[in-house]
């Protein structure tokens, strides 16, 4: 069994690792956190600049190609000091990239893959409803109704990360309401936001601020045929295996948060003194410091895992789940110790630890609560559902 990864990825790592060392410091990610509300769009260009928007995407449409375990590398790596900004590449290369790859038709992934693939076109999500939280299909209210040459759309959308500066949104909808399972009837649609009919309100949020996530809402939206992904009616069963590629990037996203907190707080350990010396000579900070290093450790082990079996096109459902749920906690419990590392500076604005607080603490909650996935893992034993 081997642990190792090949020589193309690790170059690949080395090579991004270096990037985000030059470009990308945690100086620039404080900076750009700050704003809050203004979206980061010299960061975007950076990314463009870099051709990152490119991985994942086969070179015949203008791509870099690249499988699972090349896009989780990225992730990690970026993550490492963007914490939650990773967002910025990570919705258009999911929402994006991989949904219109996997089921788009092939006039959708010759006009949109390339744009996405330079950096030319951003991508948000609209899934999740106002009182829905989790249970997504049970709170479906948004609905499209078939008419000559399109759809229209009416209904609202919550928590739609960029959708105030996206060109499009990866959008999920009720096309039937006569269906005998609530997972039938649904469509997704690729829905330009300039379209008319449709507002963008901006909420307050804890983390990822600068990102920006908002209220969706759609009065009499048009959409013609052309932006319907795959067959209507199905869109569940299609976006099944994205899914799992999300929890992976939570995963690999929460995994590069862990590295940046061990990282400074080993050096914070080594610099800063109390009651004459360096307070990583406390028995207490080591302890601390073993803990995060543990489960930085565990977090890599799972996600090289689960991004191997997902790249064989082996089932992952279970284990994917089980890489949010550890890795979520995991990153949230590591910034929680490096703050109390760094002590008054761990609160500080100056410093990352309350950044990667603040950032991960809503991937307990999302894609799905953990909560929830504790209780598909436990389905998978043969338990009975519990809701």
């Amino acid at each position: 069994m081997d642990f190792n990864l090949t020589e193309e990825q690790a170059a690949f790592r080395d090579m991004v690792r270096r990037w985000v060392d030059n470009e990308l410091p945690k100086s620039l990610s404080r900076e750009l956190e700050a704003r809050e509300k203004e979206y980061p769009f010299e960061l975007w260009e950076k990314l463009r600049e870099a051709g990152f928007f490119g991985i994942g995407i086969d070179e015949e449409y203008g791509g870099q190609g690249g499988d699972v375990m090349i896009q989780m590398i990225l992730a990690r790596e970026l993550s490492r000091s963007l914490g939650g900004l990773l967002w910025v590449w990570g919705l258009t290369s999911f929402a994006g990239a991989k949904s219109i790859g996997l089921y788009g038709t092939d006039e959708q992934k010759a006009e949109f893959l390339p744009k996405i693939a330079a950096g030319d076109c951003r991508v948000s999500i609209g899934f999740t409803e106002p009182g829905g939280g989790t249970d997504v299909l049970g709170a479906m209210s948004t609905t499209a109704k078939k008419v000559d040459g399109g759809w229209v759309l009416n209904g609202e959308k919550m928590w739609s990360s960029a959708s105030h500066v996206a060109d499009y949104i990866l959008l999920l909808a009720r096309t039937d309401k006569d269906v005998e399972k609530r997972h039938q009837g649904l469509t997704l649609f690729f829905v330009p936001t300039k379209s008319e009919g449709m507002e963008n309100h901006l909420l307050e949020k804890l983390g990822m601020r600068a990102v920006g996530s908002s209220r969706v809402v759609l009065n009499d939206v048009f959409v013609p045929d052309n932006l319907v992904l795959g067959e209507p009616g199905n869109a569940w069963y299609m976006l099944l295996p994205t899914l799992n590629n999300e929890r992976i990037m939570v995963g690999a996203q929460c995994l590069g948060a862990i590295d940046g907190v061990l990282e400074d707080a080993v050096d914070y350990a080594k610099q800063r003194k109390a009651f004459g010396k360096p307070i990583g000579q406390f028995q207490a900070i080591q302890h601390y410091i073993a803990d995060i290093a543990t489960w930085q450790q565990q977090v890599e082990l799972m996600l090289y895992h689960v991004s191997w079996l997902q790249s064989t096109g082996q089932e992952c459902g279970v284990q994917a789940n089980m890489l949010k749920m550890v890795a979520s906690e995991s990153a949230v419990k590591a910034a929680d110790l490096g703050i109390q590392i760094l002590g008054g500076m761990g609160y500080s604005a100056e410093t990352d630890m309350q950044r990667y607080w603040r950032d991960h603490r809503i991937l307990r909650i999302t894609p799905i609560s953990n909560e929830m996935v504790r209780n598909s893992i436990a389905e998978s034993f043969g338990l009975p559902r519990s809701f």
